[in-house]
Formats: structure tokens, sequence, C-alpha cells
């Protein structure tokens, strides 16, 4: 997924100036990032995603300061975004992987509900990686650079977080 880098964006415009100090602005801007950090929460922390996305946005509204270049705010959210959704779902204990085995079939008429239900036997690691490289189309170095973690890592969670999701969707 690629997202606006002009400096005629409206999130860019907002950026700069809640940076500059206007609170309406401010205001403008998380309303405009709630959609993307909602789309980014969402697969990685699960039912808890509204939760981590509102921690997010606290997150953005409180370390806009640090923003260099506003350009970069949809990449900067999206890291603050990613570190959240991980940090809620490890809170709330779903870091451990299910039992593939319990998985529902494939033919199930609900497959949005497969779908989630297959990406809660992931632990938040491979999630987060998955919405990195498979939504949000990062590469391996920028979702090295983003998790904070070794490019070999992003690898090999994401190898084995695409075989555990195979096996589970094939069963």
């Amino acid at each position: 997924m690629t997202l606006p880098t002009d400096p005629h964006d409206p999130g860019v415009s907002l950026a700069r100036a809640a940076l500059g100090g206007d609170t309406v602005a401010m205001q403008d801007l998380l309303a405009h990032l709630a959609p993307y950090v909602a789309r980014i929460c969402g697969p990685i922390a699960l039912d808890s995603g509204p939760d981590a996305a509102q921690e997010a946005l606290v997150a953005v509204f409180r370390s806009l300061r640090t923003l260099r270049e506003p350009a970069a705010l949809y990449g900067w959210t999206r890291a603050i975004a990613v570190r959240e959704a991980v940090r809620v779902a490890r809170r709330d204990a779903r870091s451990r992987p299910a039992e593939l085995a319990d998985l529902p079939a494939p033919d199930d008429p609900e497959l949005a509900a497969d779908v989630r239900d297959v990406l809660t036997r992931l632990s938040p690691e491979h999630r987060a990686v998955l919405v990195l490289r498979d939504l949000e189309g990062l590469d391996e170095q920028a979702a090295s650079r983003l998790l904070d973690i070794p490019a070999g890592t992003v690898k090999s969670r994401l190898h084995r977080a695409r075989e555990s999701f195979r096996k589970a969707w094939s069963a």
C-alpha cells in the first residue's frame, strides 16, 4: 500500500499546523489518522484492536513534537500503531499461539470469521509481520526497522507466520 507523501496531503498539512501549536489542527489530524491506525491495529491486536488504536492515537498526540519531518507522518504513525498493537496484544495474554488443530475448515461460509480465527492462532509478533509485509507492503528492511528487530528475524517470523497460516487454512 502506498500512502501519500505529497506535502499538500491533508494529513501532512494538518501535521504541520499541529506542530505549530494549532489545537484544532491536532484534533483534525487525529480524526484523519484514526481509520489508518485502526486498519493497522485491528489485525494485530484482534479483539483489542480498538483499544490499541486508541492508545496509538494517544501516543501520536503525546509525541507529535518528535516528528521532525511532517512528510514522514504516515510511516511515523505506522510505527507507533504497530508497537502499540503488539504491546496491547501481549498485555491481553494473546502471545501464546493456540493449537492449529482447533481451527475451522476453510469451506466455512463465514470467510472473514475464518481468517480472523486463523489470525487469533498466531502470536502478536507474527501478526505484526504479516500486517507489515502483506497488508502494508513493506520490505524486510523497513519492517525490521519498524519492529526494531534484525531483518533475519523478520524473514523467519514471516516464514513461520505464513506457514502456520497456510497449515491452519488448509486443515
